[in-house]
């Protein structure tokens, strides 16, 4: 068996993350507005769907360096009213179309970004308070609400207002605690006050509490890394995200600005993930899926052991919604038949909403074969194994040669399963289950590397 520095150089290559299929690189099938509030009317006049919103805030008042998400860097705060204003005109141009959506039970809200507390507590009141004044909650100990905050921006009124309207899970941007990786990446931001946030949380009432880290960062050693997970230990939250750092300067051109001698690499790179694993799972967490960590009563462990764990856009979930609504600038929908993303420019975005329209800027209509290969490639992201077909099986075998002969993947008769050696590797080995990759190789860059 090779090394575990080879094992590193040959697969640490352009991978999806998935957390969709088709991955959006390969959506082709674009559905018009039409189409795509088609499928969610048929879908929310079913009496057994469960579905879910996502509302996108776009706006941070600095921009992180590592940040690949769809954002507007500003330090107005003029903009949030019109904003949210906007979001309640593109509700009421949904519910115009689908009004079966005041009536069917909203099991999970979800606020993202950007920087959903650059609202102020009375914006956020107002923003969440219409939202369920208008909608059907499920009953508190089946709905989530969850809020992505940034401890710069977040104050103990906007958590105190967000938990009064039945918020009960929040997650941290936190990334590192070490200065001079903060500088590198334009995020001062010191252990107090990621500190200070975490205890309000919990003191107002949030069951969950988790930390989005990165490893891979500029400037980060093995001693910086023990520090920065030791200091998480000492909060404990009760998930972690640990992503590794998407290089993706093509998409997002202010990582131009990293020096390619900060940046480790390989199994430089992969050593400080070991190591954040093993102090981890030394504290009791429980590793979950890929990139992922819960204590072991948290939802994410218990959805993981009873078979139920999900991924989406937001990576791994404790529960699956039939219908995910997402709202927002750039935000993105899915239902069983499709995906769908609204417009990624803000003017556009407010230009169309303002017209009267659900503002479709592209998206992808499944397949029958779209549908068996995602939910095939759902449950191998979630449980690490997976059946498959006898011809299924010969192709895998045949297409991961390599990765079994590495003794990553192994097979149980027609079970293809990772091993405990193979979990880094599992964007890999996913890979066997995409044949529109396959089928079509990308000519340039499209992913980040899997490791």
């Amino acid at each position: 068996m090779s090394s575990d520095v080879n094992l590193f150089h040959k697969y640490d290559v352009p991978a999806p993350r998935y957390t969709s299929y088709p991955t959006v690189p390969y959506w082709s099938d674009n559905p018009t507005t039409e189409q795509w509030l088609g499928f969610v009317r048929e879908n929310m006049q079913k009496p057994s769907t469960t579905w879910s919103m996502y509302l996108h805030i776009p706006f941070c008042e600095t921009l992180c360096t590592f940040c690949g998400c769809n954002t507007s860097i500003t330090k107005n705060h003029d903009r949030e009213e019109p904003y949210v204003g906007m979001l309640f005109k593109e509700w009421e141009n949904y519910i115009a179309k689908v009004p079966e959506l005041l009536s069917r039970p909203l099991s999970q809200f979800h606020l993202g970004g950007g920087t959903p507390t650059f609202l102020s507590a009375k914006n956020l009141d107002r923003l969440v308070g219409r939202f369920f004044a208008d909608c059907k909650k499920s009953k508190d100990d089946e709905f989530e609400g969850a809020v992505e905050v940034d401890p710069r921006r977040t104050t103990e009124e906007q958590l105190s207002v967000l938990r009064q309207h039945g918020f009960n899970r929040i997650s941290l941007g936190v990334q590192d605690f070490d200065p001079e990786v903060q500088r590198l990446v334009n995020r001062i931001q010191p252990y107090e006050m990621t500190k200070k946030i975490t205890d309000t949380a919990r003191r107002l009432g949030y069951e969950s509490v988790n930390f989005d880290l990165i490893y891979g960062l500029p400037s980060q050693t093995e001693q910086k890394i023990r520090s920065m997970m030791e200091k998480t230990c000492e909060l404990m939250p009760d998930r972690i995200a640990l992503y590794s750092l998407a290089v993706v300067p093509w998409i997002k051109p202010a990582q131009k600005l990293f020096k390619d001698e900060d940046l480790p690499k390989g199994q430089e790179k992969r050593r400080l993930y070991e190591i954040s694993r093993e102090l981890l799972l030394k504290a009791g967490y429980i590793e979950i899926g890929m990139d992922h960590f819960s204590l072991p009563g948290e939802a994410l462990a218990v959805a993981a052991r009873e078979k139920r764990l999900h991924r989406n856009f937001m990576g791994y979930t404790d529960r699956r919604t039939d219908v995910l609504l997402g709202m927002g600038v750039s935000a993105i929908s899915e239902a069983p038949e499709c995906f769908h993303q609204n417009e990624k420019t803000l003017p556009v975005y407010e230009k169309r909403v303002s017209a009267g329209e659900v503002p479709t800027h592209r998206g992808h209509v499944l397949s029958s074969e779209d549908r068996r290969q995602r939910e095939q490639i759902l449950k191998f992201m979630t449980e690490g194994e997976l059946e498959l077909s006898e011809a299924q099986k010969q192709d895998a075998q045949t297409y991961l040669q390599e990765m079994m002969s590495d003794k990553l993947v192994v097979f149980d008769k027609n079970t293809m399963k990772m091993t405990e050696l193979g979990k880094p590797f599992l964007r890999n080995a996913c890979m066997v289950l995409d044949q529109r990759l396959r089928n079509q190789m990308p000519n340039t860059q499209v992913f980040s590397k899997s490791l």
